[in-house]
């Protein structure tokens, strides 16, 4: 008499792929790192933003005889931030973070910049759309009012400076030119 044997895998054979799969998808997991992906990913947008704006900047200088835009109206004057201020509308305050006791983005004074609405002396050219399309926004929530970004010269080297929170251990998004 022939006996069938019915060949397979055991309950425990299976149990024991299942969570050797599951091991590995964690560690892979683990090894990517999602959200550090991600934040990544947001610093190099921050990054590419403030390339943006300070192509702007120097793009209009370089056709204003190196005078950078300013807000005030006045030919004899600017008032393009000294020190870094927030780039906004104007019509609101910066928002602060906790975390760098109590500026955002190395901003001090919590005031506002508006590039967007900044000109020549005549006030006939301005930088959004002339220069730059629009004033990008942080990819993490800035808006019109508080792009998340800020802008200053130094008066003495003439090197203007953008910055923007990261979100990576590396505190601040710097771009210099």
């Amino acid at each position: 008499m022939k006996k069938n044997i019915v060949r397979g895998f055991t309950l425990i054979e299976l149990l024991v792929v299942i969570g050797i799969i599951g091991i590995l998808a964690a560690v892979v997991l683990v090894a990517v790192n999602p959200g550090r992906q991600f934040a990544q990913a947001r610093d190099t947008q921050r990054r590419s933003d403030l390339l943006q704006i300070t192509n702007a900047i120097y793009q209009f200088a370089a056709e204003h005889d190196g005078n950078l835009p300013d807000t005030d109206g006045v030919d004899a004057t600017s008032n393009f931030p000294q020190t870094p201020t927030c780039i906004g509308n104007g019509t609101s305050t910066c928002a602060t973070n906790a975390g760098d006791g109590g500026t955002y983005a190395g901003c001090s004074g919590m005031t506002s910049f508006n590039l967007a609405a900044a000109t020549d002396e005549a006030g006939t050219e301005i930088i959004a759309p002339t220069y730059i399309a629009d004033v990008p926004t942080d990819p993490s929530g800035g808006t019109v009012a508080d792009t998340g970004y800020c802008i200053s010269v130094d008066t003495t080297t003439g090197r203007v400076t953008a910055s923007a929170l990261g979100e990576l251990p590396v505190a601040a998004v710097t771009v210099e030119r």
